[in-house]
């Protein structure tokens, strides 16, 4: 990590995931530049050059992706670096006037970036309130934390993610069905 990089996630005090997903966009695309001449090469096919983007950058761009708690714009960001990607793969120029869809369509996919993180979260609350080694963090999930809260609208938080994202509004709800594992993996597979 760059002295730069070490410096700016000291200045960020208010512990959101706004620098932490910067950060790993930019490590990734750092990354995706070094594969370049196999990721943008024509003489593989597509199929393969998605497989190699999939197994050597999105690991390093989803590390730790359990952890954000993520807002409309930080999603946007992720959506548009994987566009980025698949662009670059087709040596698409930006001054070509490609539409997304086109672009998704040439490589053969939808979009899955967004959808693993969803999946990455959800199965991770699952994981955590299914074991009782996690008895500290799921006292801080459930909010039975002693201590006021600033005053101000709410934060967006880690756990309405998931709740917008299954549709389940209570949160005891949530946490009951995430107790039973097969139930909650099927909810879990089927979340868009």
């Amino acid at each position: 990590m760059s002295r730069r990089t070490h410096v700016e996630k000291l200045k960020n005090e208010k512990w959101d995931s706004e620098t932490e997903i910067k950060t790993r966009i930019e490590v990734a695309r750092s990354a995706f530049q070094s594969m370049k001449k196999v990721l943008t090469s024509r003489r593989l096919n597509i199929a393969l050059r998605k497989r190699l983007l999939h197994c050597y950058v999105w690991p390093i761009l989803l590390y730790g992706c359990e952890s954000w708690t993520i807002k409309e714009d930080l999603r946007k960001r992720l959506e548009a670096f994987e566009m980025w990607a698949y662009r670059r793969m087709l040596k698409i120029s930006w001054t070509q006037k490609v539409t997304n869809e086109e672009v998704l369509r040439r490589v053969g996919c939808q979009r899955e970036l967004w959808k693993t993180v969803k999946k990455k979260k959800v199965a991770y609350l699952g994981h955590v309130l299914r074991h009782d080694r996690y008895r500290l963090l799921q006292l801080i999930m459930m909010g039975k934390v002693a201590g006021k809260r600033r005053i101000g609208r709410k934060r967006k938080s880690w756990l309405r993610n998931i709740r917008e994202w299954t549709g389940i509004a209570s949160a005891a709800q949530l946490f009951s069905l995430a107790r039973e594992k097969e139930k909650y993996q099927k909810l879990t597979a089927n979340l868009h």
